[in-house]
């Protein structure tokens, strides 16, 4: 035969002995050769010499055509095949060409599924051995490759040199269609599938496609529901390690993605790169739709649903469907009364994290968005964004049923509730109904008598506190709302609406009994009561 000398262990063959006698150190796990520099064994003498040049960088094999060096003469050979496009080895299943032996044997195991290395930690199993020495170091926590620049280690040497193209800036790979630079070449093929829509990888549960493997493997963990990643501090569980890592820091308390422009910091470097384009207004992702820009891929993504009405994520409770996942997970809360989030001041506890943070800006007095029209602060981007429009006019939200616009979408929302009559807020006490919850709640007020906002000026206390914020108008004498018509000045807008409708000459309001009709609704009630009592005088002399 032509290896005579074989392996009992796994039945491979080899010509000479010493070839055997070699290979039985993978199965025995002897490494007799140990490397003085960082302690790591080898079976074989020139696998020892090979990780030596890890150490001094020692590089002497260079390519001719880019000028790329390698440790090792075998490398550069295959480098070389990149340049010259040969592709020697070719799979009998389907046709893919491959420059080297052992890549061909690597594929043909996506055909034959056959993966023979198995962690003896966790029990997963790889088609390649590599695979598998890469995934133990998950076990170990060894980071051989460390970073000059900042200290951080890196497990595998790829992952090393990736990292430090972050210090360099260096993004060799550009985007033929849009020109954007990546790092990576990996990198730029995933990108290039936001052009071509092309999404290869599907669910088997529900159909969706995903441009990467990696995608579809995250998304399956959506139906299995399974959360390998437990968090140490509070037990939480994730479906990826990345997604572990960032939670960590709410811990931590670490912010290490600075914005060189304003300072702020970030636990997230997404979250920079969408801060970054605040500075420089770029919003490179545009609605075909309707124009509107976006800087980011998934706020776009987000946009969409509003011209298709696409609400994938459906409540079991109730029915309610929404449009992105995190916004059925937050209402899912209003059943499960879950509110992990609390003020340290008060102990109001919030279902959202970013509810609290609005709400510990209360205490803090913190309004660091200021309109530049009239100088008014507020809390929220948010709530600056609304009141813009006030400035500029803008009512893009329409009432189908009167034409009626409004500035912000949740305002039309409930004026449709006019048309449908629909009030699903009901009083427990007095069983009285409203179209929305937050009028409920001050309603509320009246029957348990809480009135939590007191003037500093007189000491009156009011059950809401924009009741009080009119109050105070009393004492401070302003009055911000002037009639164009006759100059008077008034402190509260409904009260200047009211008023301007006796220069117009307009009146809403009609009596039902009469057809009479008023320009306020308070005369208009008051009116009626007359007929009221009217109707009661009739009916006691009717009954005498």
């Amino acid at each position: 035969p032509g290896k005579p000398f074989t392996c009992t262990e796994c039945g491979k063959g080899f010509t000479k002995k010493n070839g055997l006698v070699s290979h039985m150190k993978i199965h025995t796990e002897e490494k007799p050769f140990t490397c003085t520099e960082c302690g790591k064994g080898f079976t074989k003498k020139n696998g020892l010499v090979s990780h030596m040049k890890i150490h001094t960088e020692e590089k002497p094999f260079t390519c001719t055509e880019c000028g790329k060096v390698f440790a090792k003469n075998n490398h550069l050979v295959a480098h070389m095949k990149i340049h010259t496009g040969e592709k020697p080895f070719t799979c009998t299943e389907c046709g893919k060409g491959f420059a080297k032996n052992n890549h061909l044997v690597a594929h043909m195991k996506i055909h034959t599924g056959e993966k023979p290395f198995t962690c003896t930690e966790c029990g997963k199993s790889f088609a390649q051995k590599h695979h598998l020495v890469s995934h133990m170091k998950i076990h170990t926590g060894e980071k051989p490759f460390m970073c000059k620049e900042c200290g951080k280690g890196f497990a595998h040497k790829n992952n090393l040199v990736c990292h430090l193209k972050i210090h360099t800036g260096e993004k060799p790979y550009t985007c033929t269609e849009c020109g954007k630079g990546v790092t990576q070449k990996n990198h730029l093929i995933s990108h290039m599938k936001i052009h071509t829509g092309e999404k290869p990888f599907t669910c088997t549960e529900c159909g969706k496609g995903f441009p990467q493997k990696n995608h579809l493997v995250s998304h399956m963990k959506i139906h299995t529901g399974e959360k390998p990643f437990t968090c140490t501090e509070c037990g939480k569980g994730f479906a990826q390690k990345n997604n572990l890592v960032p939670h960590m820091y709410i811990h931590t308390g670490e912010k290490p993605f600075t914005c060189t422009e304003c300072g702020k910091g970030f636990a997230q470097k997404n979250n920079l790169v969408s801060h970054i384009q605040i500075h420089t207004g770029e919003k490179t992702f545009n609605c075909t739709e309707c124009g509107k820009g976006f800087t980011q891929k998934h706020s776009l993504v987000s946009h969409l649903k509003i011209h298709t009405g696409e609400k994938p994520f459906t409540c079991t409770e109730c029915g309610k469907s929404f449009a992105q996942r995190y916004n059925l997970v937050s209402h899912m809360k209003i059943h499960t009364g879950e509110k992990p989030f609390t003020c340290t001041e008060c102990g109001k506890g919030f279902a959202q994290k970013n509810d609290l943070l609005s709400h510990v800006k209360i205490h803090t007095g913190e309004k660091p968005f200021t309109c530049t029209e009239c100088g008014k602060s507020f809390a929220e981007n948010n709530h600056l964004v609304a009141h813009m429009k006030i400035h500029t006019g803008e009512k893009p939200f329409t009432c189908t049923e009167c034409g009626k616009s409004f500035a912000q979408k949740h305002h039309l929302v409930s004026h449709m509730k006019i048309h449908t009559g629909k009030k699903p807020f009901t009083c427990t006490e007095c069983g009285k109904g409203f179209t929305q919850k937050n009028p409920l709640v001050s309603h509320m007020k009246i029957h348990i008598g809480e009135k939590p906002f007191t003037c500093t000026e007189c000491g009156k206390d009011f059950a809401q506190k924009n009741h009080l914020v009119s109050h105070m108008k009393i004492h401070t004498g302003k009055k911000p709302f002037t009639c164009t018509e006759c100059g008077k000045g008034f402190t509260q807008k409904n009260h200047f609406v009211a008023h301007m409708k006796i220069h117009t000459g307009e009146k809403s309001f009609t009596c039902t009994e009469c057809g009479i009709s008023f320009p306020e609704k308070p005369i208009l009630c008051i009116h009626q009561k007359f007929h009221s009592r009217v109707n009661h005088f009739e009916g006691t002399e009717c009954g005498k």
